[in-house]
């Protein structure tokens, strides 16, 4: 039966490996999709899981099924702590969106861990997951996925533009949602933080000690990537093909190289909207007051930067409506953003 309102909790775990982003909302609708963030919060990967997820790329497909059926029991464990600790029973569903492993589009192939079956009868409730896998078969790029609700649930602004492994941005042209990534952020920063001894540049603190290099900016800004039309994506194995090698190689200190990449990131956003335009921003990118600030000096724009709930909870948000319209049999993946054949209903649903 197709409900008015639903209570999903949404299950985030991005490129940039900050942790597991849960977050307990109410959908309602009338004629428009409302919703309410009840409750939310990030789990922060243990380093076992941060090392291990950092090197899925590295490992063989059989080797990469053993990693999902862990990963799918540790992620049982974060939900039911979840569901527990606010004492959530009665749930429509849980969206999920997984952790990324392979994306590659081009050859007609994702995976993300943390989508098998197993995880409703662990949770024992009723899962919504693997949202990619079908847009790609259907020779889409099974990404950006957020964009659908960019449309239902925040079209007051010109451009939605979120900051997190990587940048992507969505925006409606005429009737049509256009949308795709921009360029990598803290997929790229986060390391390099992480080489001088912190989690992340918090603030750009560091960034904003260095200088540009301006042939290493050059070299950026070069990248084949930049020259394509959307729709188009990122994952961690094009960072590592295309962009690490050249960082690596620019033998230049670690904040020179966080300060060239702001402006490489900057640059590239700016690129992507127009000027006099209404952009909100979120992600957790949108922190770094110093790439803020270098957004903000490459154009005239109006920045909206909204609640910290929706700045960290936006793609757990997002995913909990996207397992709603699976629910409901509705268009939850659209052909004009992933490029695949047709607009669909993505994803699977399983029961406990």
């Amino acid at each position: 039966m197709v409900k008015s309102s639903y209570n999903i909790v949404g299950v985030m775990s991005g490129t940039s490996l900050d942790g597991i982003d849960l977050a307990y909302i109410t959908f309602k609708f009338d004629n428009t999709w409302t919703f309410k963030i009840h409750n939310a919060e990030t789990i922060p990967y243990t380093e076992y899981w941060k090392l291990k997820l950092s090197t899925l790329v590295k490992v063989d497909l059989e080797t990469l099924k053993l990693i999902d059926q862990d990963y799918t029991t540790y992620l049982a464990e974060i939900i039911n702590n979840f569901l527990r600790k606010y004492q959530l029973n009665q749930i429509d569903a849980i969206c999920s969106h997984g952790h990324t492993a392979l994306h590659q589009p081009a050859a007609n192939f994702t995976y993300q861990i943390g989508n098998l079956s197993s995880l409703a009868k662990l949770i024992n409730n009723t899962v919504v997951c693997d949202f990619r896998i079908q847009d790609v078969k259907l020779n889409g790029q099974g990404a950006p996925l957020v964009p659908i609700g960019d449309r239902l649930l925040f079209s007051q602004y010109d451009y939605c533009i979120n900051l997190g492994g990587f940048a992507n941005i969505s925006s409606e042209i005429g009737e049509t949602r256009i949308a795709y990534d921009i360029c990598p952020v803290n997929i790229v920063m986060n390391p390099y933080a992480n080489k001088l001894g912190y989690d992340y540049d918090k603030g750009g603190c560091i960034a904003r000690s260095g200088t540009i290099d301006q042939n290493l900016l050059n070299s950026l800004n070069a990248l084949e990537f930049y020259l394509e039309e959307p729709p188009k994506s990122l994952g961690l194995e094009w960072v590592d093909l295309h962009m690490f090698p050249i960082l690596e190689t620019a033998n230049i200190s670690e904040a020179n190289i966080l300060r060239t990449f702001i402006e490489h990131i900057a640059i590239q956003i700016a690129k992507a909207f127009t000027s006099n335009s209404k952009v909100l921003f979120t992600g957790g990118g949108t922190f770094n007051d110093f790439l803020i600030e270098r957004i903000k000096a490459q154009k005239e724009f109006e920045l909206v930067r909204p609640s910290k709930e929706i700045i960290d909870y936006k793609e757990a948000l997002i995913f909990g409506l996207l397992g709603v319209l699976k629910l409901r049999g509705e268009v939850n993946c659209l052909a004009s953003v992933t490029g695949a054949d047709i607009d669909h209903s993505s994803g699977v649903i399983f029961y406990p």
